[in-house]
């Protein structure tokens, strides 16, 4: 995803393909559906084996004290992943939030697929940035939302 505070990095982006940590922070976020339907835009994928099939576990969460200060712990959170290996020995990793093992293998698998020459662009030009498109859109909502509740707080001051 581009630096929003830079024009110049959002036009640049939008013209390059993703990077890898990019492309797998938006799979992580798709739906079931949205992986299944990037999955088949390549029917002619490599067979894989497991290197580290689905499994879940705890992962900690740190926060900062107002968004940029000291890192505290804020808790942990389900995480669900795994790691294959095609045929032709590329690797694709995934890892999700929860302890859906289906859409991790899935991100695994499309991570694995967007390595390669002849899928990233068809994958990178439609259901990436079919999701990509999606997930703005909600935070837009989201944005829109939150700022329609917004309440200004001002300080009259008096002479004494």
């Amino acid at each position: 995803m581009p630096n929003p505070s830079s024009n110049t990095a959002r036009d640049e982006s939008s013209a390059a393909p993703p990077e890898r940590a990019q492309w797998l922070a938006l799979f992580a976020r798709a739906t079931r559906d949205e992986l299944d339907d990037a999955i088949a835009h390549c029917p002619d994928a490599p067979e894989f084996v497991w290197l580290r099939a689905p499994q879940t576990g705890l992962v900690l969460v740190q926060g900062r004290v107002g968004g940029s200060g000291d890192r505290f712990n804020l808790g942990e959170t389900t995480v669900t992943r795994c790691t294959l290996r095609q045929q032709d020995g590329v690797v694709g990793t995934g890892y999700v939030l929860g302890r859906d093992a289906e859409r991790a293998a899935r991100v695994a698998r499309l991570d694995a697929l967007m390595q390669m020459p002849q899928h990233r662009n068809a994958l990178a030009t439609g259901p990436l940035s079919t999701i990509a498109g999606r997930l703005a859109a909600t935070a837009a909502q989201h944005d829109a939302d939150t700022a329609a509740s917004r309440v200004e707080f001002f300080t009259m001051v008096r002479e004494a």
